[in-house]
């Protein structure tokens, strides 16, 4: 069965049954409910999670917040630190150690530090500067001049790695504090 050209133009110029939505009554729009329903789906979780990190970045999970910063102290009071649990990585920040009256001898208060301090989370700059720091077994012990009460000592840091960083702080004779700093890349 041969169509002729008449009848082939006749098809295509044929009207088309209503079967598809019109917009304007030029443009054929199709429907799919079940893709629809899908999409909005996948709208509503990306929504959340975009709510949850807003929500994150503003408490300080992400770094820089309240719930950032850290406040633990030796349980015979020889010292209390301050410092950011939770850091960036390569963004600078401040480890801050109030020591007590105890750890105080002739005018003077010792601290070691694990090493960590240094190699995971970029100790830069030490203040006030000690007046002698002695490599000890996995750590530096420094010796302060006690210049203000109550006698304190700042630690410039900037992480270098990534991960879960954990530095130990000790009074000589005293007991030993233990910090975790969680760094984000």
């Amino acid at each position: 069965m041969h169509l002729k050209a008449e009848d082939t133009l006749a098809q295509l110029t044929a009207p088309e049954e209503n079967l598809i939505d019109r917009v304007n009554d030029e443009v054929a729009v199709g429907s799919d409910p079940e893709f629809q329903r899908k999409w909005w789906r996948f709208e509503k979780i990306v929504w959340a999670f975009f709510l949850l990190v807003i929500l994150a970045a503003l408490f300080g999970l992400l770094g820089r917040g309240f719930l950032a910063r850290a406040t633990v102290a030796a349980r015979d009071g020889s010292m209390r630190v301050q410092y950011d649990r939770i850091a960036r990585y390569s963004t600078p920040s401040v480890l801050r150690v109030e020591f007590g009256g105890a750890a105080v001898h002739d005018g003077r208060v010792q601290l070691w530090v694990s090493d960590d301090l240094l190699k995971s989370l970029g100790n830069q700059r030490v203040t006030p500067e000690p007046t002698a720091s002695v490599l000890d077994s996995g750590g530096v012990l420094y010796t302060f001049p006690v210049l203000t009460s109550p006698a304190a000592v700042q630690f410039a840091l900037q992480p270098l790695r990534a991960g879960i960083q954990h530095v130990t702080l000790r009074v000589p004779g005293s007991s030993s504090l233990g910090l975790s700093v969680a760094v984000w890349p």
